[in-house]
């Protein structure tokens, strides 16, 4: 039978977001239930509550989320109930021409759960990124849920369902970061951190954080970075340029997703360096770059979705390298929160006040 549970929905563009009544139906062929324990808020919420995704009002927001499975649809064999999952938003396919080619992290063809969440009246719900986890449990695609080790905290674990993968996953996956090499990175946000406790991981020789708020870049220096610039009082390519002998980075991961960053992030790196952008531009964005200085420095300009993961390969290892002492992700949980405090964690987040507030249910 369908279940009636509480959950968080932006109901109009910019509007505040309100706690409803959630039907859950049961899970369908190939889907399944999750009783949602943590579930971080993400930037991406706001930008789904701004109207800056799509009109598809009203949505069922969360994504970034752990709980344990509830309930499974016919067909399902990776998960049973009582699995603790993370939940993903990239269930690959198998099919598509990037599965068939051995690189089912750029599938073309993700899925979700086929079925509808609705409001207590029948009004159908977008659930944020086909997850929607704000919410005491939520339906989703089975292959939406990655099965990790239950000794670790679930809102330690839900942080890798989007920024925290993303941002280590643009370093280690994407950038190719290796031991010895020299990585800035420009944007000292949830993501941005990620990229630079990535490039720790990874054994990068000098790790360059470059923002323009110095509690952020203290932060940063938590997170594994080895030297600071704030690029409000500082050209960034020049303090970069200077800290690597005059070269540049081998790496330079832009994590804001704006043109002037971007730009600072291409000047700024060595002959043919890697430049990764994981910060998610707006549409009206437009970049304008000499094509002679694409050509001239080399290297490779890339894009950095999901942080170029492959969750059943990606988060049970990060989980294992965190429950050993060598990852902490815990770091990044500035706070935990209810349901009922969505909305101030959306003010908290836009003032620059937290890395993460993490929803516990």
């Amino acid at each position: 039978m369908a279940q009636e549970v509480r959950g968080v929905i932006a109901p109009g563009k910019d509007e505040p977001v309100r706690i409803e009544t959630i039907v859950v139906p049961d899970p369908g062929p190939g889907e399944a239930v999750v009783r949602v324990q943590a579930c971080g808020v993400c930037h991406t919420d706001l930008h789904y509550k701004q109207g800056g995704i799509s009109d598809d009002f009203p949505f069922l927001l969360g994504h970034e989320a752990a709980g344990v499975v509830e309930a499974v649809g016919d067909g399902v064999t990776d998960v049973e109930p009582g699995d603790f999952v993370i939940l993903n938003w990239r269930a690959v396919c198998g099919k598509c021409r990037a599965c068939l080619r051995g690189r089912p992290w750029y599938c073309f063809d993700t899925h979700n759960a086929g079925q509808k969440m609705t409001l207590s009246d029948g009004t159908e719900l977008s659930p944020a990124l086909g997850i929607g986890a704000f919410a005491e449990k939520t339906l989703v695609a089975a292959g939406q849920c990655t099965k990790v080790d239950p000794a670790v905290a679930p809102q330690v674990a839900g942080l890798l369902g989007c920024g925290v993968m993303a941002g280590i996953g643009a370093a280690i996956n994407t950038g190719n970061v290796g031991r010895g090499d020299t990585v800035a990175v420009i944007g000292c946000g949830g993501v941005g951190d990620a990229a630079i406790a990535g490039s720790h991981l990874a054994g990068a020789a000098k790790i360059i954080a470059v923002d323009i708020d110095d509690r952020k870049l203290e932060t940063a220096r938590t997170m594994g970075a080895t030297h600071t610039v704030n690029s409000r009082e500082t050209d960034p390519v020049e303090a970069i340029r200077e800290l690597t002998g005059g070269f540049g980075a081998d790496v330079v991961i832009e994590a804001v997703g704006r043109p002037e960053t971007y730009k600072q992030a291409f000047y700024a790196r060595d002959l043919a360096g890697t430049v990764v952008l994981v910060g998610v531009p707006t549409p009206e964005m437009k970049l304008e770059l000499p094509l002679l200085d694409v050509f001239g420095r080399g290297g490779a300009l890339k894009s950095s979705w999901y942080g170029d993961c492959l969750p059943s390969r990606d988060f049970p290892m990060l989980i294992d390298l965190h429950l050993q002492g060598r990852l902490d992700l815990g770091a990044f949980v500035t706070e935990t929160i209810q349901l009922d405090e969505v909305e101030k964690a959306f003010e908290r987040m836009h003032h620059g006040d937290v890395l993460r507030s993490v929803v516990v249910l």
